[in-house]
């Protein structure tokens, strides 16, 4: 089980991908979401191994990584992300988040685009929410822990068909959740209060893919789309489900991650 150590915590994170004749294959690294981990990913994994080497890992204070002490700012998880690179000799590798995660990959576009091909931002905004409503996400977090959000978490991550349909695949991902910790939770949620972007994405020279559920409450396709008009090369696309949609819409999400990111698979 491989994990980075750095001065303030370490990074659990994973490699996946052919080994025979991986060298000509891209890079590609996945950000997970607040309370989830690199599990979030897995249909991803099945269905672009074949195409990419994929660098998937738990965010700080979120499933195997450890918890330094919150709270965290956005340069933080940014910077985690270069130090994985950097430790594993890794010059330049495609990018995929999604919410926390798509946030991380713009302020990566604007401060180290040169380390990153293409760039996919997986419902996300430049701002998520408010300072104030984060505020009191997180004294309710302490109060009452995670389980206590269980039931209007699922309510914003997976619509209702989905979880009727598919309640093993949801289960998995609340377990993830709720077996967060709190101080990473915490920690993270402070990074989301703090974080705004707007003014700074113009700077993203990246070709940037933003892509969101057509049903997502956290943050609306209206938001996908202004990544997509503010950076310079950017293309929204919107696909059926609510907040965890490469999960909902596993299928074509990774169709669309292929077709985005594919060109550099045809050497």
């Amino acid at each position: 089980m491989p994990f980075l150590d750095l001065s303030s915590h370490r990074l659990h994170y994973r490699i996946d991908g052919d080994k025979d004749g991986c060298q000509g294959k891209p890079w590609l690294m996945f950000c997970n979401s607040l309370g989830t981990d690199l599990h979030m990913w897995n249909a991803q994994v099945a269905g672009l191994r074949p195409y990419f080497r994929l660098l998937r890992y738990d965010s700080r204070g979120h499933g195997r990584s450890s918890v330094p002490l919150p709270p965290y700012g956005l340069s933080d998880l940014g910077n985690d992300a270069l130090a994985l690179l950097d430790a594993l000799e890794i010059e330049r590798v495609h990018f995929c988040g999604l919410s926390i995660g798509g946030l991380t990959g713009q302020w990566l576009g604007i401060h180290a685009g040169e380390r990153f091909g293409k760039i996919a931002v997986c419902a996300a905004s430049a701002k998520i929410g408010t300072a104030e409503s984060w505020t009191t996400r997180m004294d309710a977090v302490r109060e009452n822990g995670l389980a206590a959000l269980t039931p209007a978490t699922v309510e914003r991550w997976f619509t209702p068909g989905f979880s009727a349909v598919e309640p093993r695949s949801v289960g998995k991902v609340l377990d993830s959740f709720v077996a967060t910790s709190i101080d990473g939770y915490i920690g993270c949620c402070a990074a989301l209060a703090g974080a705004d972007l707007r003014e700074d994405i113009g700077l993203i020279a990246n070709p940037l893919l933003a892509v969101s559920g057509d049903d997502d409450p956290v943050c609306p396709p209206a938001d996908l789309e202004d990544i997509s008009l503010r950076v310079q090369r950017g293309r929204h696309l919107s696909l059926p489900g609510r907040h965890i949609v490469n999960i909902e819409s596993r299928r074509a999400f990774n169709v669309a991650l292929l077709e985005f990111f594919g060109s550099s698979t045809r050497r």
